[in-house]
């Protein structure tokens, strides 16, 4: 994901800072040179790296910051919210007009991920914001991006408006307009027509819809592998449209982000919404605050739950919470939990969100893990319903039975019945210690202490040496 390189050398720099009893003139500015790197190698505008630098150094003298009694914490807080005020303050919203429909034109060179980003807003929309949208297909100089759009409208179940290939783009959305209003929609997204560069011809076909349009956003697609480019691109759409933010795609594909770290500095635009997959889901609401927390490795929770709400079975979630506290926990109760924490996504982007622990992100090696937990899914589904109530009383010959029906090993097996039975205590001393009011965080932490020494002793990780030694 973007930013994880700049989140790795951060993180170590801002302990290392942390554990300073005192902080001098010297080791800040050690700090700083640090912090200075870091940014650099993450491709971060180097103008935009001085302002940083010098804002953080006069806010940490302004403070007293080297007499406070933590010293090393209110530097990190510094630090923190001078990168949310790089991403931009606050949570750039879409404006929608006070009366009538919401035009929301999008733009962007070819190969950024624009069609398919509009669609993936027009869900947001639908379904967080209660709107009614529809899509308008204008995009005549590439006839597969109308079967594209419209192949991704049925998908969400939003309409797609088109006239073909073979009517003008300006036709087209005067057309999709009058089509909106007849029929009650209150949100139009148009998507129209990328270039592989910026050229003349590109330019005026958008003038002419945004004169005709005048629409309340106009959102820039950029792709965060291309780095400072994005802050090239952004600058000279701006010259020619009234842009009001951006639109970051495949921000799971870069690991160093200063694109987008610099381009609210530079351009004044806000970046409003992060892609981060190639799934209909995988669009994101940007958060600065949040996003800076991430950077720093505080975590995003309120992310994660959001998310939780969004994908999870809730009724299956408070049956599972309800069997928990009855004592009850079962080879299906195992199998609905995992397939629960499946559709939160990849486990290192999970482990990101959890304050303490993105450090253990990089040692995951996601395609092991997924076959991790096929292979805990074909045992369990292999089981009959008596095994699955009750694994320990499972002999040698069944055993090797549900290995041979899941394509696993008798070892595999084995160690599969051991971690249930290990979770299954565990289960059993959050339920009992729930019922008798003694689940409180200082207990809970104590019995789920030691990760790091449990992930170590983890069969499928090796120990390779560097900087993150343990990977799965």
């Amino acid at each position: 994901m973007a930013f994880d390189s700049l989140s790795e050398r951060l993180n170590k720099t801002m302990r290392n800072i942390a554990g300073k009893g005192k902080l001098t003139d010297k080791n800040m500015e050690d700090m700083l040179k640090d912090v200075r790197l870091a940014l650099l190698e993450a491709d971060v505008n180097y103008r935009v790296v001085k302002d940083f630098l010098n804002s953080v150094r006069e806010k940490a003298r302004g403070q007293d910051v080297l007499n406070s009694v933590e010293p090393g914490e209110m530097l990190v807080k510094i630090v923190h919210d001078e990168i949310i005020a790089l991403l931009g303050e606050d949570k750039a919203d879409l404006q929608f007009a006070d009366q009538g429909i919401t035009a929301i034109m999008m733009v962007g060179l070819q190969g950024t991920g624009k069609t398919t980003s509009v669609a993936k807003i027009a869900k947001i929309v639908k379904e967080k914001m209660n709107r009614k949208p529809i899509m308008i297909a204008a995009d005549v100089i590439r006839p597969a991006a109308i079967d594209q759009l419209k192949t991704l409208g049925r998908e969400i179940d939003v309409e797609v408006f088109s006239l073909g290939p073979e009517t003008s783009a300006l036709v087209t959305v005067r057309e999709g307009m009058e089509y909106a209003k007849e029929h009650g929609y209150d949100t139009v997204f148009i998507d129209t027509a990328g270039r592989l560069h910026i050229d003349e011809e590109l330019m005026q076909e958008l003038k002419d819809i945004n004169d005709y349009v005048a629409p309340q956003e106009i959102l820039l697609t950029v792709d965060a592998m291309t780095g400072q480019d994005i802050v090239n691109v952004a600058k000279s759409f701006s010259e020619q449209l009234p842009l009001t933010g951006l639109v970051v795609t495949k921000f799971d594909g870069d690991s160093r982000g200063g694109g987008v770290l610099s381009v609210k500095a530079i351009t004044g635009l806000p970046v409003k919404f992060v892609g981060e997959g190639e799934k209909i889901d995988d669009m994101d609401i940007f958060y600065p605050d949040r996003m800076a927390d991430r950077i720093l490795g505080m975590g995003d929770v309120v992310s994660l739950v959001e998310k939780a709400q969004e994908k999870l079975d809730m009724e299956e979630a408070e049956r599972s919470a309800q069997r928990l506290l009855d004592g009850v926990f079962t080879m299906d109760d195992m199998l609905s939990q995992l397939e629960q924490f499946q559709k939160l996504g990849p486990l290192s982007g999970i482990l990101k969100m959890l304050p303490g622990y993105s450090q253990f992100a990089p040692m995951i090696d996601e395609s092991k893990a997924n076959d991790s937990m096929k292979k805990t899914k074909a045992i369990i589904q292999s089981m009959t319903k008596a095994e699955r109530m009750d694994p320990s009383r499972m002999r040698g010959s069944m055993k090797r039975r549900v290995a041979k029906g899941s394509g696993t090993t008798l070892t595999e097996v084995n160690r599969l019945i051991n971690q249930f039975e290990k979770m299954k205590k565990m289960m059993g001393t959050i339920g009992a210690m729930q019922k008798n009011g003694s689940l409180n965080e200082e207990n809970l932490e104590r019995m789920m202490g030691g990760l790091e020494e449990q992930m170590k002793k983890n069969p499928q990780m090796k120990y390779r040496g560097g900087k993150n030694p343990y990977k799965f």
